[in-house]
């Protein structure tokens, strides 16, 4: 029977689809259009303020965002639509690690910026670290994503195997989430202190640190790695009891804890763009103070690996 349940009928109910309810359509389109408009936004603001790497992160997961609602505004005709089913799984379980890339490249430059010293590790590798960390993640996902989608809605066996490589690769992206936590937290305790230090009166990056733009900047980074770290212990949780599951089937937990929470990531990554909010990271800013950065390396005693400032702090050039 489940093998020929291509739309609800009395033999096919919704109960017996994966979701097992009629996707809200206002929702649906609500995000979708919000989405839509967020990725727009995302893309224009990439290429007027030249934050190129940041925008592709963020603009990707946010198409991915918005093509997972299309996926179920389809399905709330049609719970059984295979093809709006997989687009929807796919997609929605895909978009938070690109959206996270965005997240991993800030901290880097804000330690450039503020203080490389006080950081434990060099501040260019931080995204060396962490963006294969999220690739790795993003591929565990995406194999599990299509072995699940290959199963479809009856093949219960490809269901569970996929469903237990999702499992695996948001586990490790909470894991890859609480390590940038950790560091993002213990290289903000570690220049708060030097800020509060006689020497660092006066700097650049003491007048960088209460900015108040930047405060904005960083509180709206920080807003929105915790919301996602929340939402991904949410798909753990929902993906643990296999497909179909009493948290999978509901609709107004996946609403708020999903839908609604990455709304919000993505509006203050955004919103408070580092284009405007900090210009440190624009690529023609960094440009900029490339001849001044070179002129000093070239004095005696520099080397390869950084430059020291009037300040006495060494800057890295990655």
């Amino acid at each position: 029977m489940a093998r020929e349940c291509l739309e609800i009928s009395p033999a096919c109910p919704v109960e017996a689809t994966v979701l097992g309810y009629y996707p809200n359509l206002g929702s649906g389109i609500f995000f979708a259009i919000v989405f839509g408009i967020l990725t727009v936004a995302s893309i224009g603001l990439g290429i007027w303020k030249k934050t190129y790497t940041y925008a592709i992160g963020l603009s990707i997961g946010l198409l991915l965002e918005m093509l997972g609602y299309i996926g179920r505004i389809q399905l709330h005709s049609n719970p059984w639509n295979n093809g709006a089913f997989e687009l929807q799984i796919c997609a929605i379980i895909l978009a938070p690690t690109f959206i996270c890339v965005s997240i991993y490249l800030t901290l880097k430059h804000i330690a450039i910026n503020l203080n490389p010293a006080v950081s434990r590790i060099t501040p260019r590798w931080y995204p060396i670290i962490f963006l294969p960390a999220d690739l790795s993640c993003l591929i565990v996902q995406a194999i599990g994503g299509g072995i699940a989608a290959a199963g479809g809605k009856t093949n219960r066996k490809l269901q569970e195997s996929g469903n237990r490589a999702i499992i695996a690769g948001v586990a490790l992206q909470v894991v890859v989430l609480i390590v940038f936590g950790f560091l993002s937290t213990d290289y903000y305790v570690r220049v708060r202190k030097y800020m509060a230090r006689p020497e660092a009166q006066g700097t650049d990056g003491w007048k960088l640190w209460h900015d108040a733009n930047f405060k904005k900047f960083r509180y709206a980074m920080s807003g929105a790695f915790l919301v996602i770290l929340i939402r991904c212990i949410y798909r753990i949780a929902e993906m643990a009891g296999g497909w179909g599951n009493k948290i999978m089937q509901d609709q107004p937990s996946f609403l708020v804890l999903d839908s609604s929470l990455i709304l919000v990531a993505t509006f203050l990554l955004t919103f408070y763009h580092p284009g405007i909010y900090f210009p440190q990271m624009r690529r023609d800013v960094q440009k900029a103070a490339q001849p001044t950065e070179e002129i000093k390396l070239e004095q005696p005693g520099s080397s390869s690996e950084g430059i020291k400032s009037s300040e006495g702090i060494k800057v890295d050039n990655a």
